[in-house]
Parts: C-alpha cells; sequence; structure tokens
C-alpha cells in the first residue's frame, strides 16, 4: 500500500472487468459485445473524419451526436447528456444525483459497478433481493430511499421488467431520481425513454457498446428532463469537458441514423439467442428468460466453476460469477452462428 494514497483509496474495490484474452483463436463469449460489426455508415462517417481537423478539439457539447439521439428518441437536445461509456455517464449520476442521506436501492444481483460507485462516492445503499425466479419486484422498491438503480433488462440475469413495471417503481417513487439502465434494452426490451416527459425524476442510460457495435468507442448517453441533465453537464464540466472526440461524434451519430442496419442485427442477434437458448435447454441446462444478447444458465448436474474452466480448455470462454446466489449460473454471450454452434459442440464434448 502507498505512503502517497489519499486515505479513502484503500478501502476501495473496483470493479472487474470481463477478461479481455489476448489468443486471437479464442470462442469469446464472456464480454457481451456484439457478433456483428458497427454500422458502414458509421465506419465511413468515422473515416472520413480521419483528416487534418484532429489537431482541433471536438464539439465539448457533441451537439451532432445530441441531435441523432434527440431525433431518434423523439425528445429535446437539452434531454440528452453524452459520455465518454455507459460508466462515466453512471458515474457522474452517482456523484450528481445519487448522494443523499437515505440510501441508495438497486437489486443485490445486478450491475457490479454499482456498488464500486457507492464506495467511490461516498454512498449508503441498501441491496435489494431478487425474487426466487431472479426477477425484480417494484413492490420492494416503495420504501424510503435517496435514489433507485436498476439495469433493465437486468445484468447479469438478462430479465426483463416490464415498462408497467418500470412506471409501477417511478410512481411511488416521485420524490427520488430514479435511473433506468438500459444497456441491453434493444434485444427484446421497449425502451422507458417514452416515459421522461411524464416523470421528472427519471432518468434513462444507454450505450452504444452493445446494440450499435461501438464497444471500442465509447459512447454512452442519458435521456431525462433537463434539470437532471443540468445536473450532469455540471459534472462533466467540472471534470472533463471534451469527452467525446470527433471520431465518436461523427461515428455516433451516423449510427443512430442508420436505423435499418441497427434494426438487422438486433433481429439476427435475437433469433441466435432463441437458438442457443433451445440447444442448451435440449442439454438440460435451466435457463432464465432473457431479453439482452447474452444468456445466464445452469446445469443441475454439473458445477458451474468447473463448467467453464473445461470450456475455456476447448477454446471457448464464457463468464462465471462467484457470488453466492449465482454461483451455479454461467453468463453467456450470443456471437456468430460459427461461435454459437462452437459453445454447443464444445459443450457436447464434456
Amino acid at each position: 500500500m502507498s505512503k502517497f494514497w489519499s486515505p479513502f483509496v484503500k478501502n476501495l474495490v473496483p470493479y472487474v472487468p470481463g477478461e479481455q484474452p489476448k489468443l486471437t483463436r479464442l470462442v469469446k463469449l464472456n464480454t457481451n459485445e456484439n457478433p456483428y460489426g458497427p454500422s458502414p455508415k458509421a465506419l465511413a462517417a468515422m473515416q472520413t473524419e480521419l483528416n487534418d481537423n484532429l489537431r482541433l478539439y471536438p464539439d465539448p457539447n457533441s451537439d451532432l451526436l445530441k441531435s441523432a439521439v434527440a431525433r431518434y428518441y423523439g425528445v429535446q437536445a437539452n434531454q440528452v447528456f453524452l459520455g465518454n461509456g455507459s460508466d462515466e455517464v453512471l458515474a457522474h449520476i452517482f456523484h450528481g444525483l445519487l448522494q443523499h442521506d437515505q440510501p441508495l436501492l438497486f437489486p443485490d444481483i445486478s450491475y457490479s459497478f454499482y456498488p464500486v460507485y457507492c464506495g467511490l462516492y461516498g454512498i449508503q445503499f441498501d441491496a435489494v433481493p431478487l425474487d426466487e425466479q431472479f426477477r425484480i419486484d417494484p413492490a420492494d422498491y416503495a420504501k424510503p430511499n435517496g435514489g433507485i438503480i436498476f439495469p433493465n433488462p437486468n445484468a447479469p440475469t438478462g430479465c426483463l421488467l416490464a415498462l408497467e413495471a418500470v412506471e409501477q417503481i417511478l410512481k411511488a417513487n416521485p420524490d427520488s431520481v430514479v435511473v433506468v439502465d438500459e444497456a441491453y434494452i434493444d434485444f427484446g426490451g421497449e425502451t422507458a425513454i417514452g416515459l421522461v416527459d411524464r416523470y421528472p425524476n427519471l432518468l434513462v442510460t444507454q450505450t452504444l457498446s452493445k446494440s450499435r457495435s461501438l464497444a471500442g468507442l465509447r459512447v454512452g448517453l442519458a435521456v431525462g428532463h433537463p434539470d437532471l441533465i443540468e445536473a450532469l453537464e455540471r459534472i462533466k464540466n467540472s471534470f472533463n469537458s471534451y469527452p467525446l472526440d470527433r471520431l465518436a461524434n461523427v461515428g455516433g451519430a451516423a449510427a443512430f441514423d442508420d436505423r435499418e442496419y441497427f434494426d438487422k442485427t438486433c433481429r439476427l442477434v435475437i433469433e441466435h439467442r432463441e437458438w442457443v437458448v433451445a440447444q442448451l435447454q435440449a442439454k438440460g441446462f435451466e435457463v432464465l428468460p432473457s431479453a439482452a444478447n447474452f444468456i445466464f444458465a445452469r446445469h443441475p448436474g454439473h458445477d458451474a466453476a468447473v463448467l467453464a474452466a473445461k470450456l475455456r480448455e476447448q477454446g471457448v470462454i464464457v463468464r462465471h460469477f462467484k457470488q453466492e446466489r449465482i454461483a451455479q449460473f454461467l453468463r453467456i454471450s450470443i456471437g456468430t452462428p460459427e461461435q454459437n454452434q462452437a459453445l454447443i459442440d464444445a459443450l457436447g464434448e464434456l
């Protein structure tokens, strides 16, 4: 432990991302990356932007991308916030909107960055247990709190909370900010962005890393009431006033405008997910209902950690969590048909 650290650093427990192996021959189904590449129009826009203008700072307000997001969702540009990946957006949300005297509420099985942010910003929290089917019960969030955040679909379970249930949580908490983290919403759910004009306490976050295949570009966003957005802008401009570079702005805008490619690739991922689910169920796996680009599965006859290790020996990487309630589950990203077949073949070998 360095004597030069600030005092609070020694107590931080950082987030651990999924492994990014250096070997190229592995079938990588552990980080929920989209098996299909970005929109060709997005790639073309970024290639055009590779010019002498890179010596100039980007637009600090990212007006081009904000306008594209606002057009896509039918909101105003002042209802859109942009950041360097949704994790940065979430960090600003925790810092600027969720630091209160009452505890923050989120599911006990959820995105593991949430407790990390609580540690970073000194936020008390209450991890609310999912029910026996690993679902969020809106009634559990009708209690005193300093804010609520949950992924929808949830991660790592993939389970979707219906829009009516999201609205139930909003109605029960008019004096708290409710953050719906929609990293995976495009693979089977309906976004809550349509509710932001009716609920000034609602903030919806999304990412271009999953359904728009731009994980390497690092673009995240939030949509909500202008008052919430202004708080995030104040944090951003006190932290990093140029979060999105020139390539991210033009590439992200082109990706939002290319609806045809977006719809096509989302449909393919959904079709492949249902095929993988059927194959796993035929092998005796229990698979939770998923609306994401991954599935959460366990086998009654095989230990999950052992299965993950043996799959790796076969050249297939999946994600295993050691958390008590889910220690027997594997999270498996949906890949290309060839990658999915390699997974099923490897399981057949085992």
